[in-house]
């Protein structure tokens, strides 16, 4: 059996504040809307790579296996 991985699109703008209760383990999950219309949650943690003074902010692609699990999320660069 052949199985495809599945890449979302999405808008992320999580002030530093919120972003606290990721990091402190309040909330383990993200679940974003994606600009295709599908709902995607993904484990906090990977947004650690792209957190910035203010927060995370900008437009990102995710990619999930069959079984719905992160296989890798990227920021978007602005041209």
């Amino acid at each position: 059996m052949h199985s495809t991985n599945t890449y979302f699109t999405f808008s992320m703008n999580i002030s530093e504040a919120d972003y606290q209760s990721y990091y402190r383990g309040a909330a383990r999950n993200i679940i974003v809307m994606s600009h295709q219309g599908v709902s995607v949650q993904f484990p906090a943690s990977a947004v650690r790579p792209f957190v910035e003074a203010d927060g995370v902010h900008g437009d990102f692609i995710i990619e999930m296996n069959s079984q719905n699990k992160l296989v890798s999320l990227n920021k978007l660069l602005k041209n």
